[in-house]
């Protein structure tokens, strides 16, 4: 089966008025439905820094990952006092390039690698790889074989 869990969207009319958007609540949602039920998988998604990242406010920008810096340790620290495994990546960058060379404000997605990480006390590295990798890798995880079909490789 699947659960979904959402915290709605902030009403207001650009993202770097409320950076923090709701991940807050997303966090406290989540947590919520783990501490409930015993998933073999949890994905969440944090849009902040994409999201507010498309404003171009360094400042909103900057608030908006602290925000899910704050938040992902918070889920992290307490999954992995049930024992769950994290992988934890973007796919594309944004926030991280904020500022043009020119002065003006990045608004765009940008081709940046992104950087992996898999805290699980099992497995020591990661190897580099592409964003089709990543499904690989969580049915490596979980013990379920790949599809032949599938592009991408397990990165463990």
């Amino acid at each position: 089966g699947e659960d979904r869990t959402m915290a709605s969207s902030p009403k207001v009319a650009t993202y770097d008025l409320q950076p923090e958007m709701s991940a807050v609540e997303l966090t406290h949602n989540v947590i919520q439905a783990m501490d409930s039920t015993d998933y073999d998988f949890v994905c969440v998604n944090y849009a902040n820094p994409d999201m507010v990242g498309h404003t171009g406010v360094f400042s909103a920008i900057v608030k908006a990952c602290e925000t899910v810096d704050s938040c992902a340790k918070e889920l992290v620290e307490y999954g992995q006092s049930k024992g769950y495994s994290f992988i934890i990546i973007a796919d594309h960058g944004n926030a991280e390039l904020a500022v043009n060379e020119d002065g003006s404000p990045n608004t765009a997605h940008t081709t940046n690698l992104v950087p992996i990480y898999l805290l699980d006390d099992d497995i020591k590295s990661v190897s580099e790889g592409k964003l089709a990798d990543i499904a690989p890798t969580v049915l490596h995880l979980l013990d379920i074989p790949v599809p032949a079909e599938f592009d991408g490789v397990s990165l463990v």
